[in-house]
């Protein structure tokens, strides 16, 4: 027998898949709007740079959990369309500082600006208890989720 909480928690998974189906065309869309020739695995890429100011390759790789080669290969794609920049790391000569361009910062503090104002106006029905209560579940879950493979 199927009770009230199997049926909500197929419909939380449910939702979640549709989640994950809009943010993959999103993730396109975002990339695009940065750089036209700039795909949905380099725009991760490059948020995670921003956010970090400055980081290593090896870094980077580490926060994806995927092998350097194919960070190294994301990260040159980003360099040359002129968003990431390479610097020696002084504490190490062999490696190497990814930090992003002017350029790059610039388009994306465009983009979050757009997507802040867009987000805003479709949650405009919600009072602010609303968007708290669920910023809140939603933290709550990702946390859940934080050590699992999900």
């Amino acid at each position: 027998m199927t009770t009230p909480r199997d049926a909500d928690l197929r419909r939380i998974e449910s939702e979640v898949l549709v989640l994950l189906r809009r943010i993959k065309r999103v993730l396109v869309e975002r990339a695009h709007a940065i750089h036209a020739d700039l795909g949905p695995t380099s725009y991760l890429l490059l948020s995670r740079i921003i956010a970090a100011g400055e980081l290593r390759g090896s870094d980077l790789a580490g926060s994806f959990g995927v092998d350097k080669g194919g960070v190294s290969r994301g990260v040159q794609h980003l360099v040359d369309l002129g968003l990431v920049e390479r610097s020696p790391d002084p504490e190490d000569r062999r490696a190497s500082l990814l930090r992003a361009t002017p350029l790059a910062l610039e388009r994306m503090a465009a983009l979050e600006q757009a997507r802040r104002e867009r987000f805003d106006e479709r949650l405009s029905g919600w009072d602010d208890a609303d968007v708290a209560r669920f910023a809140d579940q939603l933290a709550d879950y990702n946390r859940l989720l934080s050590d699992d493979n999900c």
